[in-house]
């Protein structure tokens, strides 16, 4: 028996009850919407709404209405682009829009200053978003799977970014702005086409470097307090004179969403640091505790 389908402006049958315990969260996941119900927008003191796996093709403009909005999960979906009305949640720290079809983001991206944590992944990014180089308190920053092939030089610019995940795209050189980028701790770029990597010790935060599944014949130069995944990783850090890092202690990312110092963490910074699969927002079973 499938999943009913809600009518397009109607709450679902079940959202009062989830309302009533005073917490402002909705969770819409699962059901099966190709737009989100306008009697959503209505509901201006939600704080948390979680539309992931729905089917949904569109967002209606009308979204900017919630205003008191934290987080917002609309990932493994089919949007192929994003209203400005979603630009204008001035509270909103996280935003999941991974697996949809997404080519680009809207010029009023840069609007959403409040934001610390943006999954993007699994999208058809060409080019990385200019919007983002605006937004200078974002922490965590999820790329992988995209196809992107450069980074613009002002990437510097993110002065607040601390974790970077950049796997599966199509770069073939390290790109040199990453080597500006002084205060990241986590650098993923699994599953691209890198040759070789230039000396990354100017990267004084770094915590976790992860370069798997790329043609080079070992790793790269970096402080002895860098975690490597990668071609000759284990025995690179065998010959260190200080004990081998290991990862951190893991928890549940849920544990997470209260603490602002570990936004960084949410989402990119949890499955991902370590090559573990996401398979959804649900899914996330752990993330390292690196801090910020």
């Amino acid at each position: 028996m499938g999943i009913a389908e809600s009518t397009p402006d109607e709450l679902p049958s079940d959202a009062e009850e989830q309302l009533r315990n005073g917490e402002q969260q909705l969770e819409l996941s699962g059901r099966r919407l190709r737009r989100l119900p306008s009697a959503v927008c209505a509901l201006s003191r939600l704080q948390k709404l979680y539309v992931s796996g729905t089917g949904l093709r569109e967002l209606p403009e009308e979204i900017e209405e919630l205003r008191e909005l934290r987080i917002l999960a609309l990932d493994f979906n089919k949007l192929e682009r994003l209203p400005d009305g979603l630009c204008r949640l001035p509270r909103l720290t996280r935003l999941y829009l991974g697996s949809n079809r997404l080519l680009a983001l809207p010029a009023d991206f840069a609007q959403l200053q409040s934001l610390r944590c943006l999954w993007i992944e699994g999208n058809f990014l060409r080019r990385f978003p200019r919007p983002l180089l605006r937004l200078v308190a974002l922490q965590s920053l999820q790329m992988g799977d995209n196809r992107l092939r450069a980074l613009p030089a002002e990437l510097p610019r993110m002065t607040g970014l601390r974790g970077l995940w950049l796997y599966g795209n199509r770069f073939e050189e390290f790109p040199p702005a990453l080597l500006r980028m002084g205060r990241l701790h986590i650098l993923d770029l699994d599953r691209n086409r890198l040759g070789g990597f230039p000396d990354l010790h100017p990267l004084r935060a770094l915590r976790v470097f992860s370069y798997d599944h790329n043609p080079v014949t070992g790793p790269p130069r970096v402080a002895d307090t860098v975690f490597l995944v990668g071609e000759g990783a284990v025995e690179r850090m065998a010959e260190r004179d200080e004990p081998t890092p290991r990862p951190l202690p893991r928890r549940p990312a849920r544990a997470f969403e209260d603490e602002e110092e570990e936004d960084l963490l949410i989402g990119g910074g949890s499955s991902r640091a370590l090559g573990a699969p996401r398979d959804s927002l649900r899914a996330l079973e752990a993330a390292p505790e690196l801090g910020t």
